[in-house]
């Protein structure tokens, strides 16, 4: 998120870490740093003066000026505000409504909304066990119906049908009558877009407000905008009391000026933050942590989150139980640490919670590159036989340029991945003794430990 600014104050913080005295000359100096650079990140003027006004008063004060580690406290201060700016903490979805809990979803058009509104629902039926219902208001666009139902198939809610020569506000009500009667915990409202803001679209959303009357209205708004997307959310704002604000595409290469202008231009708290493309790409919006992000100190708690989340305990108690029992590994087993690695979201997701210094010398290896070797990996096993798989010292040449042409490799591939495999035979022998299941264990604990506080 935010690559560029987060270059930028994380070099920052490198220099400011060094100071050993801080007077107001340098204090002034970082002030025009930090200044620029959010101001290069679409940063919103108005926010961009609150925040260096802040920082200024607090950095000139007496626990800096007295301080043993000048340096480390001014860090300190600009991560708080940063956070400040953003929203202190943690704003969750409110369902505190008699079910079904109706949720308005708004933006313009190419904002994400409908992708949004399924990664919602799937965020609903995970964390919050709820049974979820989802709509389409959107009569100008059948391809976005047709989108809405597809999404949300995949996100496992159920969709209520509609089509482009019913009115909105007709839509949603039989939508809303039909989740009280099959009992749903909440319905999602997708609303229609525009390419830009219209008289036409508010009058359309506010009548759809006036007749759901939602606990929660939820602007949807494309993190890569910049200045735009402020302009966006104060007419958004002008016209429906918003209570939330989802930020989308945080994994592109955006200047980063949405997240902190969005939240103080319309005074709503940033609830979520679109991470990827995938159904399960949307994360809690925690301020704090995303302070550390821009500011290049990593998200060290999502990152233990998001493996510990892929880890399937299950399984690997299995392939342990199986080791310890003098079964060797094979390359099923090969396959499903492979597999467990896609399922946390990839090498280059997890680098992005990385701390900027871990992440440079991590960013030497092509992250890119890495994860196509992966997938090679995963082709050549699926080129192979099971008896293959269950017994590798049978590939040898014939069967070697035979799985080498089904995966579309050359030969060198296959030796290379069944070498890496041998290695991972090797390791697993060596944890036969009982080493493998105080590792399971240990995952297992970290699997059910509480959501860190900050």
């Amino acid at each position: 998120m935010a690559s560029a600014l987060t270059d930028k104050l994380s070099r920052l913080v490198k220099t400011l870490r060094g100071q050993s005295r801080i007077t107001e000359d340098n204090v002034a100096e970082m002030l025009r740093e930090v200044r620029m650079a959010l101001l290069e990140a679409d940063v919103a003027l108005p926010v961009v003066r609150d925040f260096i006004a802040r920082v200024k008063e607090k950095a000139l004060g007496r626990e800096v000026l007295g301080s043993l580690q000048p340096g480390q406290l001014l860090v300190s201060i600009v991560n708080q505000e940063l956070a400040a700016t953003m929203g202190q903490g943690i704003s969750d979805i409110n369902l505190a409504v008699q079910p079904p809990a109706v949720i308005l979803m708004a933006g313009l058009q190419g904002a994400g909304k409908t992708t949004t509104t399924a990664k919602l629902a799937k965020h609903l039926i995970d964390k919050r066990k709820k049974k979820v219902l989802t709509v389409s208001g959107d009569v100008y666009r059948p391809a976005a119906i047709e989108q809405l139902k597809t999404v949300t198939a995949q996100a496992g809610a159920e969709f209520f049908p509609s089509s482009p020569d019913q009115k909105p506000v007709a839509i949603a009500l039989a939508a809303l009558d039909y989740a009280k009667r099959h009992f749903f915990d909440v319905l999602l409202v997708d609303t229609a877009g525009r390419l830009a803001i219209d008289a036409l679209l508010m009058r359309e959303i506010q009548d759809l407000h006036a007749a759901l009357n939602p606990i929660e209205t939820l602007f949807v708004v494309d993190a890569m905008q910049g200045q735009d997307a402020i302009n966006t959310a104060k007419a958004f704002k002008e016209a429906l009391p918003l209570t939330g604000i989802i930020l989308t595409k945080t994994d592109g290469d955006s200047r980063g000026g949405a997240a902190l202008s969005v939240r103080q231009v319309t005074g709503a708290p940033i609830k979520f933050a679109g991470t990827s493309e995938k159904i399960d790409g949307l994360e809690v919006f925690d301020a704090d942590r995303h302070a550390g992000r821009i500011l290049g100190m990593g998200d060290i708690v999502a990152l233990v989150e998001q493996v510990t989340a892929g880890v399937n305990v299950e399984a690997a108690q299995k392939l342990a139980a199986k080791v310890k029992s003098g079964a060797s590994f094979d390359l099923n087993d090969f396959l499903s640490q492979i597999q467990q690695m896609k399922q946390m979201g990839g090498l280059s997701s997890l680098m992005d919670k990385l701390p900027a210094a871990m992440a440079a010398k991590a960013g030497q290896v092509d992250m890119d590159k890495a994860e196509k070797d992966i997938r090679r990996k995963e082709g050549i096993i699926h080129s192979m036989t099971p008896l293959e798989r269950r017994k590798p010292d049978l590939i040898k040449a014939t069967r070697k340029r035979r799985i080498a042409a089904g995966a579309g490799v050359q030969v060198q591939e296959v030796n290379r991945m069944l070498k890496e495999f041998e290695q991972m035979q090797d390791m697993m022998k060596k944890m036969s003794g009982g080493g493998m299941m105080k590792m399971i264990k240990r995952m297992a604990s970290m699997k059910g430990m509480p959501r860190m506080p900050f």
